[in-house]
């Protein structure tokens, strides 16, 4: 029971993860190395235009997503490096 509801948790803090969300975001010209760190302090530093700017609306709480966003930037620094200088992947599969 306890690891069905620590799963539920980290399924919960992923999903509201800046991140996650602008992993999702397929915006040309948007940032990608450590996008969510950058589309957090962009929230806090009080940015009118999220959507715009990096694909993705901010977290409703950019402080506490800030460090996770920055942990999980870090581990996706090397793919996300490669995607910015044009290396692509054809990367299939998932549930």
């Amino acid at each position: 029971m306890k690891r069905l509801l620590g799963v539920g948790l980290m399924v919960l803090l992923v999903s509201g993860c800046a991140t996650v969300r602008t992993l999702d975001a397929a915006k040309p010209g948007a940032p990608l190395v450590y996008s969510g760190t950058r589309l957090d302090l962009y929230a806090l530093q009080g940015g009118c235009c999220a959507m715009d700017r990096f694909g993705a609306e901010a977290p409703h709480y950019p402080g506490l997503d800030l460090p996770g966003s920055a942990l999980l930037d870090t581990l996706l620094l090397p793919l996300s490096v490669l995607t910015a200088l044009g290396v692509g992947f054809q990367a299939t599969g998932g549930l």
